[in-house]
This record gives C-alpha cells, sequence and structure tokens, in this order.
C-alpha cells in the first residue's frame, strides 16, 4: 500500500516537511523576525511530538544508528509497554519533552531514519525481480521447473508444478485476440518462489554472520 505524501517545499536541493524545525525557521526569517511565535512554538511542539510518537515504530537497527540519548530511548521503550490509555498519552508527552531537548539536527537525522525505513532495501528490491523472473520461466519454460528445485529442494514439488499447470492453462485466451489473463495460481507461484528466495537471503546472511563470529574468536 503505498505511503501518503508528506507536505513540503525545496530549498536549495533540500526538502523541507510542513511543521519541521527548519520550515519553522525559514517562516520566521521570511517574517524579519527570529523570535517565534506562539503559534510557531506550538506546532514545533506538536510536529516532535509525533516525530516522538514514529520513534515507537522505527526498527531497533535504525534507532541504535541514531544514538540517541538514553532517557529518550528509555522512555520509547516504555511507552512502548504501557497499555492504559492515559498513561501512554502522559508518556508521549514526556517523550515530546524530550525530543524538544534534542539538537535540531538530531531531529532532521530521525526523520531520515524513518523516511529509510519506509523504503525498501536493495536486497528487498532485487528479491522481487528475481521472483518475478523465476514466475515468469515457470509458467513458460519447461526445464525451468527443474533448476528451480534444484535451487531450492526444500520446495513442495507437486504443488509447484500444479501451480504452473494451471497458471499456464489460465493464461490462455479462451477466443482469438483475447489479452493472457492471469489468475491465482499466477499470484502463488510468486508468493512461493518469493519466500524461498527471502529465505535463502536470510540463511546466507546467518552464514555470514557465523563466520565473522569465528573469525574474530580465532
Amino acid at each position: 500500500m503505498s505511503r501518503k505524501l508528506k507536505k513540503g517545499y525545496y530549498v536549495r536541493g533540500l526538502f523541507v516537511a510542513e511543521g519541521s524545525a527548519l520550515d519553522l525557521e525559514y517562516k520566521r526569517e521570511l517574517k524579519g523576525t527570529d523570535e517565534p511565535t506562539r503559534t510557531d512554538l506550538k506546532k514545533e511542539s506538536d510536529a516532535l511530538q509525533k516525530l516522538g510518537e514514529d520513534l515507537l515504530d522505527m526498527r531497533a537497527d535504525l534507532m541504535i544508528k541514531l544514538e540517541l540519548p538514553d532517557r529518550l530511548v528509555e522512555g520509547v521503550a516504555e511507552a512502548k509497554r504501557i497499555t492504559n490509555f492515559e498513561g501512554k498519552r502522559r508518556q508521549m508527552q514526556f517523550i515530546g519533552k524530550l525530543m524538544r531537548k534534542l539538537d535540531p539536527a538530531k531531529w532532521e537525522q530521525i526523520r531520515a531514519a524513518l523516511e529509510e525505513q519506509h523504503m525498501p532495501s536493495v536486497q528487498e528490491t532485487m528479491v522481487l525481480h528475481q521472483a518475478e523472473q523465476w514466475r515468469d520461466r515457470l509458467i513458460a519454460e519447461d526445464d525451468a521447473l527443474g533448476q528451480w528445485l534444484n535451487l531450492s529442494p526444500d520446495t513442495d514439488s507437486q504443488q509447484l508444478r500444479a501451480l504452473v499447470r494451471q497458471a499456464r492453462k489460465d493464461a490462455k485466451p479462451e477466443k482469438p485476440g483475447e489479452a493472457v489473463r492471469h489468475g491465482r495460481s499466477y499470484r502463488e507461484i510468486f508468493q512461493l518462489v518469493r519466500e524461498a528466495l527471502l529465505a535463502h537471503q536470510e540463511a546466507a546472511k546467518q552464514e555470514a554472520s557465523a563466520d565473522d563470529d569465528e573469525g574474530e574468536e580465532d
């Protein structure tokens, strides 16, 4: 599902989100004063509290890279544990207070990390392309099935053969000149292949990590 685009504008090639620290700073410059108005302060406070709320969904590896103050990290962890509505609301206010104490540069780093989290990784994109290629080959080429089973011997061969047969049947137009149709089998082949490729990728990562650990021990 596509994400809703943020509102904002570009200044010298840099995207400035509405309500961000940079946005408020530019607006104060346009007014000819460095003194923030009460409305500006309220907008900034709300934006920072929302940014703090987004930290609750941030991946652990990105959170570590940000090197946030221990108090803020502990506050986020506590907010995740709280289930009471009023208790969580107060905790989020506390997190907003801690956010306001951060350097503005850190706010932008947090926003950049959140953007990174929502973007598909290079590895994920590569797996999607590979899954599409294998799906199309399995349906179009008779010898592709054997090649795939050599690559992924744990695959349920009977299930995959049945899906390929059905996908080929679905792809034949009922009348000459009609467009090719893709039924459920077409999608299920893609899902099966994608999950297998992701499993191979994860296994390779774990093997590489284990090799690194052994190297450090030596």
